[in-house]
C-alpha cells in the first residue's frame, strides 16, 4: 500500500504535531470542558522535558512509563538518550511493558528481556508487567467485555505517565495513546487476544476491534483513578505500527 505524507497526516487527523497532550481524565472533567493539550514544535530532550514539566501534576507514588520499546532494532522507537533524561527526573519511576502476542521474540519474557537490551533499554529498570502472571480488571460499562487480563505488575504503581510514538497501524487505523494503554498493558498470553478477537477471528480489524480497544483503555484509566498524563510524540510516524520494527513501512 502506497500512502503519502499528506494522506497519512489527514488519516490520522494529526492537527497539533510533534508533541501534544492532556493531563486530565475525561471522567473528572465537566462535559462542556475541553481537555488542556499543550504543543511544542521541538522535539528534543529539553522540549520533553518542558512538556512533562506542564503535565506530571496527576502523578504520585509510584510511576509507570508506558512506552512501546520495539521490535530489535526498531527504527523509529523513541530515542533512548530523550527518555533516559526523562525518566531520571521522575522520581520511583520504571519503564514498563507486557508481552505480545504475534510472532516476535517479545512473545516470551527471556526473549523480551533479550530486545530490550538490543533497543538500549537498560538505563533503568524495564518491568515486564506479565512475566510472573496476569490478574483482569474490570471495565465499567463494557459492550464487548465486560474485563480484561492485564500485566500482574500493574498494580504495583499508583501512576502511569503515557509516553506514545504516534505512528500508523494496520488494524486501529493509528497508534496513539490508546493503544499504548489498551493493547500494551493487556498480558501477552490472554488480554491481547481478548482485545484483537472477535471470536472467530483472532485478528479482527474494524470498528469492533477500535471499541474493544476503547474498553480495554477504559480499564486502564479506571484503575488509575485520574492518576495518568500523556504526551505523544509525533516523530519518525511510519504508516505502520513500531511492532513491524526495521520492516515499518
Amino acid at each position: 500500500m502506497s500512502v503519502n505524507r499528506r494522506q497519512f497526516i489527514k488519516a490520522g487527523s494529526l492537527a497539533l504535531g510533534s508533541l501534544a497532550v492532556h493531563s486530565l481524565p475525561l471522567q473528572a472533567r465537566p462535559a462542556e470542558e475541553k481537555a488542556t493539550v499543550y504543543f511544542t514544535p521541538e522535539i528534543t530532550t529539553e522540549s520533553l522535558l518542558r512538556i512533562y514539566e506542564k503535565v506530571c501534576a496527576p502523578l504520585q507514588g509510584r510511576i509507570a512509563i508506558k512506552l512501546h520499546t520495539g521490535e530489535p532494532h526498531g527504527p523509529n522507537i523513541l530515542p533512548r538518550d530523550m527518555v533516559r533524561a526523562l525518566q531520571a527526573r521522575i522520581p520511583k519511576s520504571s519503564i514498563v511493558e507486557c508481552n505480545v502476542l504475534y510472532p516476535s521474540p517479545r512473545q516470551t519474557t527471556e526473549g523480551h528481556r533479550e530486545t530490550l537490551r538490543t533497543n538500549g533499554w537498560t538505563f533503568c529498570p524495564v518491568d515486564i508487567m506479565d512475566a510472573d502472571g496476569e490478574v483482569s480488571l474490570p471495565i465499567p460499562g463494557g459492550r464487548h467485555l465486560k474485563e480484561v487480563a492485564v500485566g500482574k505488575n500493574l498494580l504495583n504503581y499508583d501512576s502511569m505517565l503515557v509516553l506514545t510514538h504516534f505512528k500508523g497501524h494496520v488494524m486501529g487505523g493509528f497508534g496513539g495513546s490508546l493503544k499504548n494503554i489498551a493493547i500494551g498493558c493487556a498480558s501477552g498470553k490472554t488480554g491481547k487476544a481478548q482485545l484483537h478477537s472477535d471470536g472467530t477471528n483472532l485478528w479482527a480489524g474494524g470498528p469492533l476491534f477500535m471499541e474493544r480497544m476503547v474498553e480495554g483503555g477504559k480499564a486502564i484509566t479506571t484503575h488509575f483513578k485520574g492518576h495518568m498524563a500523556y504526551i505523544n510524540v509525533l516523530r519518525r510516524m511510519s504508516v505502520d505500527c513500531d511492532c513491524a520494527g526495521a520492516s515499518a513501512a
